[in-house]
């Protein structure tokens, strides 16, 4: 069976940005400094859980959680600063400058020679499309969707409306919880590529022995991999 269509998720699979979080949740935890920082970490980590379907994924959601978080710690009063100080360092991260991760442009451009790309990323609607412009990738993708969740049926319905169905096609990105197990259940492949921090709230176990299954050290072994997998289309 031909595959026709790959999907690519953007945050560290195309360029950084946990580590980005990483940094500022660091800042955070200098602002708190009177507590203990594995107990901020744990309460940080309990209050994203709990928001994350109220605010979804994002900066702005993860602002809203460290505003929340110290307020809880501090018995509702802060000290002076810290929530401006919470939400300058929410800006900064909105504005950080976009760095793709090593050979995506290269791999992105081969893949598009021989299949519809489709970008397909959870997060803050306004961010992700800031972010694809300023990665320059954005004339490379057939389309883009930017989701609320990735499960089973988001995949099905985009590889459907944009591909050729889920059977023929792959899923590259860095979360095996949201990249690769609902992918390969909607009927795709799935192919893993770390990246060097996982968030707290991705970490889940990848299904090795599954047959369409696929572990990667880097994207710009992706090409290579697919053609090894199953070939393109004729027509591409």
């Amino acid at each position: 069976m031909p595959i026709t269509t790959i999907g690519l998720d953007a945050d560290d699979t195309l360029w950084h940005n946990e580590t980005i979080f990483r940094l500022t949740q660091a800042r955070f935890l200098d602002l708190l400094g009177e507590h203990d920082n594995a107990m901020i970490e744990a309460r940080l980590a309990e209050v994203e859980g709990r928001n994350l379907r109220l605010y979804g994924y994002g900066i702005k959601g993860f602002t809203l959680s460290m505003i929340e978080t110290a307020m809880e710690l501090c018995e509702g009063d802060p000290p002076p600063g810290v929530v401006r100080e919470i939400l300058a360092a929410g800006r900064e991260m909105i504005a950080h400058p976009v760095e793709t991760l090593p050979g995506v442009d290269e791999a992105l451009h081969a893949l598009a020679e021989r299949y519809r790309l489709v970008l397909i990323t959870k997060g803050d609607l306004l961010d992700q499309e800031r972010k694809l412009a300023a990665s320059g990738l954005g004339d490379l993708f057939a389309a883009v969707e930017i989701v609320s969740e990735k499960d089973r049926e988001t995949y099905r319905r985009i590889f459907a409306r944009h591909g050729t169905g889920a059977e023929e096609a792959v899923m590259a990105g860095n979360s095996v919880k949201s990249d690769i197990i609902p992918a390969i259940q909607a009927g795709a492949f799935g192919v893993h590529i770390p990246y060097a921090v996982t968030w707290a709230h991705e970490v889940a176990d990848a299904p090795v022995d599954h047959p369409r299954f696929g572990l990667l050290e880097s994207i710009e072994a992706l090409p290579a991999w697919i053609s090894a997998h199953a070939p393109p289309p004729e027509t591409a």
